[in-house]
């Protein structure tokens, strides 16, 4: 059945989007019953769809089961290359790193969870491993609480209903009223600190991309071990350094989008389009 009733649905390319979503971090190889149970398919489609994406070059079969090939990983940098971030990010990140001798990352809201988007790292011992497309709850994340703290109160209940998808469980479980209150304080000092809320030995502090328009469009952080880097440090030291990274990535955000685009004229009878080119 279509999930809203939109006659323009494709419930086939639906189901195959949910298979290639159902591999979990850290699950390797999985079964053909395991993803039809993680999906709610029936095995025979499931193996059709399977096999689909096997041709495709997107999964692979072997002994254990099924497993995704890196091909997928071009989906999701098919992302990040349209938004421009990490061209942007990039520089301005390799300074903040040099600055703090910290790890520091970009991420942006999808549901309940937060993805990296661009990352420039430090060699450090951390409890998570984190890459370009790692997922993480947001509400334990100084990133997530930025950019929740961002969103109209119905965009956030909607979000904090949503399960994360990230497959980790976190150490810090707070109720609604809590939560409230947290990002309340986000918003008044329009930046977010977390402390191993996530997982034991890290700490952050993160702050807010913008767009041209003042809507917070990503969120920008520090990341640090919680053995090596105190609170204070993090807020009195690193903080300044975050900020002034935020306001001049918020500013190639905007002249970005705000370029203008030639209008390149196409054959005689046929409409003219936009060139990515800057005028």
């Amino acid at each position: 059945m279509r999930r809203d009733g939109n006659p323009e649905f494709i419930e086939a390319l639906a189901r195959g989007l949910d298979v290639l979503r159902c591999f979990r971090p850290g699950a390797g190889a999985m079964t053909l019953s395991e993803i039809a149970a993680a999906t709610g398919l029936a095995r025979p489609t499931a193996r059709r769809i399977l096999i689909t994406l096997e041709q495709l070059g997107y999964v692979r079969s072997g002994e254990r089961g099924f497993s995704l090939t890196p091909r997928v990983l071009e989906l999701g940098m098919a992302y990040v290359g349209s938004t421009n971030m990490w061209e942007l990010a990039r520089p301005h990140l390799r300074d903040l790193v040099e600055q703090t001798g910290e790890s520091c990352s970009i991420a942006q809201l999808d549901g309940s969870d937060i993805v990296y988007v661009a990352r420039v790292a430090v060699p450090k011992l951390v409890t998570l491993a984190v890459t370009i497309g790692t997922r993480f709850p947001a509400l334990q994340t100084s990133l997530g609480k930025v950019l929740l703290a961002a969103l109209p109160r119905e965009q956030l209940d909607k979000a904090l209903a949503e399960p994360s998808r990230s497959g980790i469980t976190p150490r810090w479980a707070p109720e609604r009223d809590e939560i409230d209150a947290v990002l309340r304080d986000v918003r008044a000092k329009g930046w977010a600190v977390t402390d191993q809320g996530l997982a034991l030995g890290i700490r952050s502090v993160a702050a807010p991309v913008r767009d041209g328009d003042g809507n917070v469009v990503a969120a920008v952080n520090v990341n640090a071990h919680a053995a090596e880097t105190t609170v204070e440090t993090l807020v009195e030291h690193h903080l300044p350094l975050l900020l002034r990274t935020a306001s001049a990535i918020s500013a190639d955000w905007a002249a970005w989008h705000a370029r203008p685009l030639e209008t390149v004229a196409g054959p005689a009878g046929s409409r003219s389009r936009p060139d990515e080119s800057r005028a």
